[in-house]
């Protein structure tokens, strides 16, 4: 693996996503009214569905908004949300990936390319940075309380399915096949393990440093983006300095 740490990147984030979190459970209410409009509103059938379902528990979302953004995804509701991609360049050059869930491509596209231009970024053609990036599944079992070494935790890992392990201070970073992401979830939860999260994402083939003086910059990018309603999730390959907070 590339070595970045996607656990410390959501970590330093933490408190700063606390703050927003309607926005958040919005965001999760439209990806679990897709799921269920994908493949119904069962998660035993519906692997998707699940995935979205432990994001929202993880994020402390209330079963009660949980349960109504399924019953509306499988009920008539007539909304017609979309999947849109959008591929550019952070200051300094870091390849960014953006994902949407939107009801107005017209609306969504304005508000991104704003976000990249009014803080030196660029949006670039489709395919131009997506090549950049793997698709996988990931999951983190965080180490406090833990009574298993890196080498157990990756043999354990291993034999659930998983492809690789990274291992930092507070976290084991587990990384598989994103059609095995479930399979193997599933084996490390009923081996007793505690998963903090597991969920597909997009992880870069390398890093790019961000300059000091564009770091700021690159942050209010980010920022700006991550608090658009539409956007359901934004991954980079920036490396931040050391002495920078993600």
């Amino acid at each position: 693996m590339s070595g970045h740490s996607k656990w410390h990147n959501i970590q330093g984030r933490k408190n700063a996503q606390d703050a927003k979190r309607g926005k958040i459970f919005q965001k999760i209410s439209r990806e679990l009214y897709m799921a269920v409009k994908a493949g119904g509103p069962d998660p035993s059938s519906n692997p998707q569905l699940r995935l979205i379902m432990d994001k929202a528990r993880a994020a402390n979302m209330p079963k009660d908004n949980i349960k109504r953004a399924v019953d509306k995804g499988s009920g008539s509701d007539t909304a017609n949300y979309e999947e849109v991609t959008y591929e550019g360049y952070a200051p300094g050059g870091v390849a960014v990936l953006v994902h949407a869930l939107t009801d107005n491509k017209n609306r969504t596209s304005s508000s991104v390319r704003v976000a990249f231009t009014r803080n030196g970024g660029a949006l670039g053609a489709s395919g131009s940075v997506a090549y950049m990036f793997d698709r996988r599944g990931y999951i983190v079992i965080e180490r406090e309380g833990l009574e298993i070494d890196e080498d157990g935790m990756l043999e354990a890992a291993l034999e659930a399915g998983a492809d690789d392990m990274e291992t930092s201070d507070e976290a084991f970073e587990i990384y598989t096949d994103p059609k095995q992401l479930a399979a193997v979830r599933d084996a490390l939860e009923a081996a007793g393990y505690k998963l903090a999260t597991a969920e597909l994402t997009m992880i870069p083939e390398n890093l790019t440093p961000v300059p000091a003086d564009k770091v700021e910059q690159f942050q209010r990018m980010i920022d700006l983006l991550e608090d658009d309603d539409d956007v359901s999730e934004v991954y980079h390959a920036g490396e931040l300095p050391e002495d920078v907070e993600a």
